[in-house]
Formats: structure tokens, C-alpha cells, sequence
């Protein structure tokens, strides 16, 4: 396992909620995080049909672009009942010509789901693969997940994605009803980082 020894990393995210998460994760080790869109970076063709594949062509692309060690995170969420669509589309269902819109894809989510006639509960999971890429096109991969359940209505208006739909084992409010810092304690992108910092940061 390679040790991270630098004083930047770049994170490689157009996602402004993504990279607001990760840099609160890696506040206490005192590292300059910066993220793709301040660098102008251009978002790589996600081809692959994992989440660490398509995390490893942006962690990779990153470093190459800029010299710099890359962090990238792909993720998205499984439900059951849709034999675990959209996993790695889970952005894909939000895309419009305008942008990504959430509401409608978790909208579009809920119709599937209620087309299968499966009744609740919607189980299902968060996945999270971070890969921790160097320009020598070294790499380290830490995959981490939250399992739990899709509600409806949408609830709360924190967060971001599909966090209004998502409630995670043992709670009883969403991702989006959560203050961040109790969602980034135990949220898949946490238990990934978790990972992450025991096998590269200590």
C-alpha cells in the first residue's frame, strides 16, 4: 500500500457537493484539496461498467492532466427491487440539456420501483470506490457502501443526489434530513474513506 507523502491533491470532481464532503473528510490532515473545475480540468468519458472502473478513469486522467496525485470517487445507489439500477447511472438518470437534475431522476426512480409492483421495503445500498491515482499511474482502491432503504416522498434538504430517498440502516430519517457531519460519519463515501485514510494518510 503506497503512503500519500505530498501537501496537494487534486480531487477529481466537477460535484460541488462531492468535493465539499471529501474536503471536510481530509480537513484533519492538513492537505491542500483543490477539485477538477478549479483547474479547468475536462470530465473523462465514464466507459466502464463499474464503479471502480469509472473512478479509476477519472482518478487517472486527473493525474496525468496535472502532475498531481488524484483522488476520484465513483458512486451511486443500488436498489433491489430494480436489480440494482441505476448503480453506476445513477448520475446518468439525472442528466438533462441543462444540466443534472435530481428531483427528476429520483422522481423517475420511484415510478420504476412502483412499475415492479414489489412492495416496500425498497431495500438497497450507497456504494462508494474511491481510487487515490499518482501520475506514474500507480493506484490505490478503497470501496466502502451504507445499506438501507428508498422512501417516498422526498425528505430533507441537506445533502445532495438521491440523499432525499435514501434512508440508511438503523435510522429513521434520510441522508437529507441529517445535519453533514452526522452523514459524513456514516455515510458508503466514509466508510470508503475510512479505508482510505488507514491505508494511504497514516
Amino acid at each position: 500500500m503506497r503512503k500519500f507523502d505530498g501537501k496537494k491533491l487534486l480531487v477529481a470532481t466537477h460535484n460541488k457537493g462531492k468535493l465539499a464532503e471529501i474536503i471536510d473528510l481530509l480537513a484533519p490532515f492538513g492537505i491542500e484539496v483543490i477539485g477538477a473545475g478549479d483547474m479547468n480540468l475536462p470530465e473523462p468519458e465514464e466507459t466502464e461498467t463499474t464503479f471502480v472502473g469509472n473512478a479509476r478513469i477519472k482518478a487517472h486522467a486527473a493525474a496525468q492532466a496535472t502532475g498531481l496525485p488524484a483522488l476520484s470517487d465513483d458512486s451511486g445507489i443500488e436498489i433491489d427491487a430494480l436489480d440494482g439500477a441505476p448503480g453506476v447511472y445513477t448520475a446518468d438518470w439525472a442528466e438533462t440539456e441543462t444540466g443534472r437534475d435530481f428531483i427528476m431522476a429520483m422522481t423517475k426512480t420511484h415510478d420504476k420501483l412502483r412499475e415492479t409492483g414489489k412492495p416496500q421495503p425498497w431495500t438497497g445500498r450507497f456504494c462508494s470506490t474511491l481510487v487515490l491515482a499518482w501520475p506514474d499511474g500507480h493506484d490505490e482502491v478503497f470501496p466502502g457502501k451504507m445499506e438501507g432503504q428508498v422512501t417516498w416522498p422526498m425528505r430533507g434538504d441537506n445533502g445532495h443526489g438521491y440523499d432525499p430517498i435514501f434512508i440508511p440502516d438503523g435510522y429513521e430519517v434520510t441522508f437529507a434530513e441529517m445535519p453533514s457531519e452526522q452523514k459524513n460519519r456514516i455515510s458508503h463515501r466514509a466508510d470508503a474513506f475510512a479505508k482510505l485514510v488507514a491505508g494511504c494518510f497514516e
